[in-house]
């Protein structure tokens, strides 16, 4: 079994006696790391998974994630069962089921600039793209395109185009509807619209989005990609969004619906009340 490590843990690891098996890999380009590695374990919470999301461009090998975060929401196992855990993944776990596996949706992101794309601006994101004001005292102006259409307009705060797995992150803050990561759509939720008939919508997976900001719009807005990534959109400027052809594979504690509602119980304290008195 060859053991590999981010460059920064690799060279901990290379002062420690012992060690000298582990490997690491060039973090400046990581196109051919999918072909190396065969299954990831993810040490943290739910931001070292969106970080070994951004880690693989094209396809990515399942993630064993290991909770060792503040949330959470994603990171089904617990640390101090990682020996049994990683072994079920590796041998099996002694049933004719295996162990199941989330395939969790991403969004393939790309900017534009006067129509044309600016290289080097290709993002894959696990949770959400996010487009806003920032710290501009006008309200956003987006136009918003599907498949060339427009759709509407966004004046507000901003808008999240998010994943089944991003459901439950930004959008749910914003008001959106949380969407068990198996269900093949996108969620469109505004932030602080200046409407009060603009309520969040789910597409699916097959709408191609553009949000654009127009030339006649009070200000620039900026976009992000997964929290991160951030970059200021010009007037003309667009992102295009669509589901991207490789989707992240989670390994359960479980299965799929189980974890999911756990983590809503454990992380969010969903539908916690006090059980009604029989009369």
């Amino acid at each position: 079994m060859n053991v590999l490590v981010e460059p920064d843990v690799h060279d901990i690891f290379a002062r420690i006696p012992g060690f000298g098996f582990v490997q690491t890999f060039y973090s400046q380009d990581t196109s051919d790391l999918h072909e190396r590695v065969d299954f990831v374990a993810c040490l943290g919470g739910d931001g070292v998974i969106l970080h070994a999301s951004n880690l693989f461009r094209g396809a990515v090998p399942p993630v064993v994630s290991f909770n060792l975060g503040s949330l959470g929401f994603l990171t089904s196992h617990y640390f101090e069962d990682y020996s049994q855990d990683l072994r079920q993944v590796i041998r099996g776990n002694n049933t004719l089921d295996g162990v199941y596996i989330t395939l969790r949706m991403r969004l393939w992101c790309e900017i534009f600039r006067n129509g044309k794309a600016v290289p080097g601006k290709v993002f894959d994101v696990l949770n959400e793209v996010v487009v806003d004001r920032g710290s501009n005292p006008y309200l956003s102006k987006i136009e918003c395109y599907e498949h060339d259409r427009l759709i509407t307009k966004v004046q507000g705060d901003g808008v999240i185009v998010a994943t089944p797995t991003g459901s439950t992150a930004y959008s749910t803050a914003a008001g959106g509807s949380m969407v068990h990561p198996n269900v093949p759509c996108m969620l469109f939720t505004p932030i602080c619209p200046h409407s009060l008939s603009f309520r969040p919508v789910i597409l699916p997976d097959s709408a191609r989005l553009e949000l654009k900001i127009p030339e006649d719009a009070r200000s620039n807005a900026w976009v992000s990609f997964d929290g991160k990534r951030r970059q200021q959109l010009s007037r003309g400027d667009s992102v295009r969004i669509s589901m991207s052809q490789h989707p992240l594979p989670t390994v359960n504690k479980s299965d799929q619906t189980g974890d999911w509602f756990r983590s809503l119980i454990r992380c969010l304290n969903w539908n916690e009340r006090l059980d009604q008195k029989a009369l």
